[in-house]
Parts: C-alpha cells; sequence; structure tokens
C-alpha cells in the first residue's frame, strides 16, 4: 500500500500531535513541515528527520506530488490556505475553527463544497467511542425517542490572554465542541439560544457561558461551559458529562481524562461500559481521511467544514446573546495575574502551555 504525501502547516502543540499519529499509523509520508517560528523548526527537524521543514508554505502547494495539506496554524491564516490548497488540488485536514470570522469560515465551506477534493475539520468528539456508543443504542430505541441532551465541560483550563485570541473566548475556542456534538446528536439545526455568561477576574470576555434552547425537531439542550473550575484550587479537578434523557430511558457519560465511563438505562438493557478516554481521537480521523483517499470516497463519519461553520458561528451567537443580558463581573485582575503566574510552571493540571524545547 502506497503512503499518502502530506505537507504539514504548524508545528505547535495540534501540528506536533498529528505528526505523532501520522508516523504511527504508517500510512502517512511527512514530506513537509512549515513553520515560521526558528525554534519550533529545529524541534520538527529532530521529529521528522525525513521531512522537509520549511518557512514558506508555498513550496507545499507548488509540489505535485503532495496530496494532503495539514492546516494546524491559527485561525486567521486558513481561510486563505484552504483557498491555496483547493487551488492546487490538494486534501484537507484543518484545526476547527476552519477560519478567525464566520464570514471567512463560510466563504471556506463554500470553496471546499465546490471542489471534488476532500477536506475535514477535528471535531473530535465525534470520532470518540463514547459517543458513537451512545448513539448506537439511542438508534436501537433503548431510551425511547430523544428528548433532552444536557452537555457540561468545566476544567481549569487556558487561562484568558495565554493565546488562542484569534479562535475567541473560551466559548468559541473549546465550547464549539460541545456545540457541535450536542447538534450531532440531536441531527436538527438549533431553532432558539438563549446564553448567559459572567465575566470573571474582569477579563474583558467571559469565560463561562451556559446556554439552553431547542433544535427545529422539539429536542431541548443545554450546554456548560468554562475554563473557571478550580484554576487556583491546590489540587485541581473538572466536571464533565453528557446527560441524555429519552421518553423512556436514559444515557450518561463521564471521564476523567484518562477512562470514560457510559452508563445506558434503557428499556432493555442495564449497561455500564468503561474504556480508555482516548484524548483527541486524531488517529482515528487520520484514518478515516486516509481510507477516504484510498477508496476515493469520503468516510460518511468524517467531519464536514460545514459543521464547524455551523458550530462556530452558534458560539459566536451565543456569546453574543449573552453580553445583551446581564453579564457580571466578578473577581479582579490580580487574581488573573496569579492564575496565570502559577501556570507558567505547572507540570501537572490542566490546559498546560506547551513550551518548544529544542
Amino acid at each position: 500500500m502506497n503512503t499518502i504525501k502530506v505537507g504539514i502547516i504548524g508545528s505547535g502543540r495540534m501540528g506536533r500531535s498529528y505528526l505523532k499519529e501520522m508516523k504511527k499509523s504508517g500510512r502517512w509520508e511527512i514530506v513537509y513541515i512549515c513553520d515560521t517560528n526558528p525554534r519550533s523548526r529545529e524541534l520538527a527537524k529532530k521529529l521528522a528527520p525525513t521531512a522537509k521543514v520549511i518557512q514558506d508554505e508555498q513550496e507545499i502547494y507548488d509540489d505535485k506530488e503532495v496530496q494532503v495539506v495539514g492546516l494546524f496554524a491559527l485561525a486567521d491564516s486558513r481561510k486563505e490556505q484552504i483557498e491555496k490548497a483547493i487551488n492546487s488540488g490538494k486534501h484537507i485536514i484543518s484545526e476547527k475553527p476552519i477560519a478567525d470570522t464566520s464570514i471567512r469560515e463560510w466563504e471556506a465551506v463554500h470553496i471546499t463544497e465546490q471542489s471534488q477534493l476532500f477536506s475535514t475539520v477535528n471535531l473530535y468528539l465525534r470520532n470518540s467511542w463514547y459517543h458513537n456508543f451512545i448513539k448506537k443504542h439511542i438508534k436501537e430505541g433503548e431510551i425511547g425517542e430523544l428528548a433532552i441532551i444536557r452537555v457540561c465541560h468545566l476544567t481549569p483550563g487556558l487561562a484568558p490572554g495565554e493565546g488562542h485570541e484569534y479562535e475567541g473566548p473560551s466559548f468559541h475556542d473549546c465550547g464549539m465542541h460541545y456545540v457541535d456534538i450536542t447538534r450531532w446528536y440531536a441531527e436538527s439545526e438549533f431553532k432558539t439560544c438563549n446564553a448567559q455568561a459572567i465575566r470573571l477576574w474582569d477579563y474583558k470576555d467571559p469565560w463561562f457561558l451556559q446556554c439552553h434552547g431547542t433544535f427545529d425537531n422539539g429536542i431541548v439542550y443545554d450546554i456548560t461551559q468554562g475554563h473557571v473550575y478550580g484554576q487556583l484550587s491546590k489540587d485541581q479537578t473538572h466536571n464533565s458529562y453528557i446527560d441524555i434523557i429519552g421518553t423512556k430511558g436514559i444515557a450518561r457519560m463521564t471521564h476523567d481524562f484518562k477512562t470514560a465511563v457510559v452508563e445506558i438505562r434503557g428499556v432493555n438493557k442495564t449497561i455500564r461500559e468503561e474504556r480508555k478516554f482516548g484524548g483527541k481521537n486524531i488517529d482515528v480521523l487520520c484514518d478515516l481521511f486516509a481510507d477516504s483517499i484510498e477508496t476515493g470516497k469520503r468516510h460518511p463519519m468524517l467531519p464536514q467544514f460545514r459543521d464547524s461553520a455551523i458550530a462556530s458561528e452558534f458560539a459566536w451567537n451565543a456569546l453574543d446573546n449573552a453580553r445583551k443580558n446581564d453579564l457580571p463581573a466578578i473577581g479582579n485582575n490580580q487574581t488573573l495575574v496569579k492564575i496565570r503566574e502559577r501556570r507558567s510552571t505547572m507540570k501537572n493540571g490542566y490546559g498546560l502551555l506547551h513550551t518548544v524545547n529544542v
């Protein structure tokens, strides 16, 4: 079986994660790694000695042997990169969001949907074993008709001002994953949304947001997300779950970032399934994409750019809606300074900062 030739743009934390999984699978040949940071390029040479490490991404687009471009730099660069990749005949794997504004995201959607080339985006929860396990039992009728979807993801996580500014506040940068998986379960489009947020530590943007509403098919949802959960706790913890309520039974999942536990309380079965959490599931995404290229048929489990644009737009709209409601500010900047100082040296915790060690 021939390997698939790929050029990676952006070799930061996520770029290195893709590099690791692609090398492990044996299905990919990393031809290029592009990064504008000299230290990142030096590290890339050590991690992938057979790849050509470059600063100018145009070399990837110009190489006709490169089949796939991986877009793992910041969101403000992606729309132009997507356009260049399509124009040069490359398939695309992208991090989310696919651009830095909703307008540019939808432009990227239209560019790719007019092409026969494959494109996908890392909406990693869709590739998790636990959500697919739950959805299978919902399809089998174990909980009756799906009625209510409750999602919660609270961690200390990335603090305000630590980067990802183009990816937006916490509910957009991280929260759009939970927006997307809620829509994936509902198999419908969002109809209404009511959002409430809070500005902790007097930061300009809310870092916690809760929203609820309905889908076109009548399913009700609530989503809670924030990187505000005990930032200065001596021993940090988190609260992450999905709770799905049907007309006859329930399904739920919790995890500790190491192990995920699913419970189904159905009409015919009571199930408790415990497995390894699985992280960002990049290995699954890369394998599905490789399958698509090798067969010439897009795998139905691959998230589409349109899915990312919808989740991103909803997250931006929820943030706008929250700003129109009472948006209190509690705490002060001195606490935020202490949080950043602690996180700068943390070796064990949530959303740790990744330095480039050459």
